[in-house]
């Protein structure tokens, strides 16, 4: 992966616990949607084991004027850093890597998100949108509570824009007034697959996510027929 400097433009809030953080996009930087950058603070205040490197999947689309990432705040030395920068502090970045793209053809999709794992979803989307692409494409997003989801304004309204997307968004916390909107309450598991996919083996399907969400789905999956080829994965470690 080639490497870059950038500088942070803007931060916005998501969630109360998640935010979105917006780069100037370096100078012949180009991307697929639902590739990643690997992010490095440039002399932090602190630091731990893991460094001063993480990874985070671009949610911008290609066709955009600057980068924008998002992540949970934990208080990792990492993220208390980045959560401290102003405008216009430096950053070092490498990129793009992953191979997390749509694939190619008419082929119809199934994406499962759980978490911050929507931002390579958001990306793809909003590229479609851009790009006036249909494809048939169910998203399936799991939060621990309807005000947990991140972009789920804005995917709404690209559920409408791109034809042939349907979103079905689904909250797993017990507490009252956690029910989702959209798609209700549960996990993204066998009995929610099976209501809003009518052939598993038919599509392709992406999953991001943390790990323990993403390997629990790809064994529902196989477990159920679907070829270990036809499943990608995305792994949010850290979140």
């Amino acid at each position: 992966m080639a490497a870059h400097v950038t500088r942070l433009l803007k931060r916005r809030d998501l969630t109360d616990d998640t935010a979105a953080f917006v780069l100037a996009r370096p100078e012949g930087f180009a991307w697929r949607a639902g590739q990643s950058i690997n992010l490095t603070l440039v002399e932090p205040a602190e630091t731990d084991a893991k460094g001063a490197t993480r990874t985070f999947s671009l949610v911008s689309a290609p066709g955009e004027a600057n980068l924008e990432i998002a992540t949970r705040l934990r208080t990792s030395a990492f993220k208390r850093v980045l959560a401290s920068l102003v405008p216009g502090a430096p950053l070092q970045m490498r990129g793009p890597g992953g191979k997390f793209t749509l694939p190619e053809g008419d082929r119809p999709i199934v994406m499962a998100a759980g978490g911050i794992g929507i931002t390579p979803f958001v990306s793809i989307l909003r590229d479609l949108a851009a790009r006036g692409e249909a494809r048939a494409i169910t998203l399936l997003y799991s939060t621990r509570r309807a005000q947990d989801a991140p972009y789920l304004e804005e995917l709404t309204a690209l559920q409408r824009r791109v034809p042939g997307v349907r979103l079905v968004h689904t909250a797993t916390s017990q507490e009252h007034g956690s029910r989702a909107a959209n798609g209700g309450h549960g996990p993204i598991d066998a009995a929610m697959i099976a209501q809003h996919v009518a052939e598993l083996q038919a599509p392709a399907w992406m999953l991001a996510g943390p790990p323990g969400f993403v390997s629990g789905l790809r064994r529902t999956l196989t477990d159920a027929g679907v070829e270990a080829g036809a499943i990608l994965l995305d792994e949010f470690y850290g979140y």
